[in-house]
């Protein structure tokens, strides 16, 4: 990391998230994924004190990690301009933040794929189309894409298809034809959209016990174009070791590449320990 970006790291503590999404989307269970907990968040205002309300302003923190801040926005499906200004307003103002810390760092958009609410409110078509979002990345969360699988295991067995030969044929077919689907047209539509998202993900059954947010995380990281903010993120999430373990590599080892000899040992400790802060301790002998 570059000697600018370590400054940074060193001014930021937690990454900030703010997430938005019609009712029932799934937006809490998605968040106790990332966080590994199935505990409700504890929320704060401003002023640091415990708030049950909601506002957008309040900060949504899990204590199984406080690494994490996120911000949640009511849905506005119905395309309604109260809700839609507050957001809009929300993003504009953080985005104006002096401090880094202060900013939003990413917003998670999600939208259930589940067969009563397929297709994109007026809320969702207004959020893309009209909210400048400038340069937080925006990633869309498809969730409850399992409905997806629902859809196509159906059509199997229409078609011939033993219970079993459905079953694992359904997630593949799925997301083949989600790929040329309306949703994804639609979203990545320049003429339609004001800022198209970074990038979208399809989470499958973020209800079970083995539900796997990794391509969340992986998604999200990869949208990141500032360094101190990609480590903040990488280093936060511990539910992806893996990729804490990718990003060590790229970012630390290559680093020292061709230089091990004059390399201090402790400093690539070090800096591959900082992408892994919630198991490495740093002893002072190290």
């Amino acid at each position: 990391m570059d000697p600018q970006a370590s400054k940074i790291r060193e001014q930021l503590s937690r990454f900030r998230i703010l997430i938005i999404g019609r009712a029932n989307a799934g937006k809490t269970t998605i968040l106790q994924r990332v966080c590994d907990t199935r505990k409700k968040p504890e929320i704060y205002n401003s002023a640091g004190k415990k708030r049950g309300l909601h506002n957008i302003e309040n900060e949504m923190i899990f204590r199984s990690n406080p690494g994490f801040v996120f911000h949640d926005s009511r849905g506005f499906e119905a395309g309604g301009d109260s809700e839609f200004d507050k957001v809009k307003a929300f993003i504009a103002g953080r985005s104006k933040e002096t401090s880094l810390k202060d900013r939003i760092h990413a917003i998670w958009y999600c939208i259930p794929m589940d067969e009563a609410s397929r297709s994109f409110t007026q809320g969702e078509v207004k959020f893309f189309s009209q909210c400048d979002t400038g340069s937080i990345p925006v990633i869309v969360l498809f969730t409850k894409f399992d409905a997806f699988y629902d859809v196509e295991f159906a059509q199997l067995r229409e078609n011939g298809a033993s219970r079993e030969e459905a079953k694992e044929l359904a997630p593949k077919l799925a997301k083949e034809s989600f790929v040329n689907g309306p949703q994804l047209k639609f979203l990545y539509n320049p003429e339609e959209m004001l800022r198209p998202p970074k990038c979208h993900v399809c989470l499958p059954n973020m209800d079970k016990d083995d539900a796997d947010c990794g391509p969340l995380i992986e998604r999200t990281a990869g949208t990141l174009d500032d360094e101190a903010l990609k480590q903040l993120f990488v280093s936060t999430q511990q539910t992806n070791l893996e990729l804490c373990m990718k990003y060590a590599v790229e970012h630390s080892v290559m680093e020292f590449a061709g230089s091990a000899s004059s390399t201090d040992h402790a400093e690539v400790i070090d800096k591959l320990g900082a992408w892994f802060p919630h198991i490495y301790v740093r002893f002072p002998d190290c």
